[in-house]
């Protein structure tokens, strides 16, 4: 069967940016990321090894946060190739990513990026 595991709203200050006062002193960031999947039976058996562990996944988005990077399109990409790569059921990634307050000369509450990649 297929299914989706999804994490909203997740929340890191990082240090993503073209700018270097944006890479120096970061900023706030909104990740979303959605897996589609294709569930195991071991999964309807209550067995965690027939899903995506959604912690798991959590520890992914939060390392490739940890890299300052200038683009947040190099960052959702990154995400999900390793998303892909780590979780073997995995068929596709979509990962959008939100900076709060983007320095774009206007009042903006936030930019979005957002990438999606299918398992090929």
């Amino acid at each position: 069967m297929i299914g989706k595991v999804i994490l909203q709203g997740l929340e890191f200050h990082a240090y993503h940016g073209i700018y270097p006062h944006e890479r120096s002193s970061g900023n706030k960031f909104e990740v979303d990321v959605e897996v589609e999947t294709q569930f195991s039976a071991s999964a309807f058996h209550d067995d965690l090894s027939g899903t995506v562990d959604y912690e798991d996944l959590y520890a992914l988005v939060k390392s490739e946060m940890d890299k300052p990077s200038k683009l947040l399109e190099t960052v959702g990409h990154a995400i999900a190739v390793r998303a892909l790569e780590t979780f073997p059921n995995a068929l596709s990634v979509i990962v959008n990513i939100s900076k709060f307050n983007p320095p774009i000369g206007g009042v903006c509450k936030k930019a979005t990026v957002s990438v999606t990649r299918v398992k090929s």
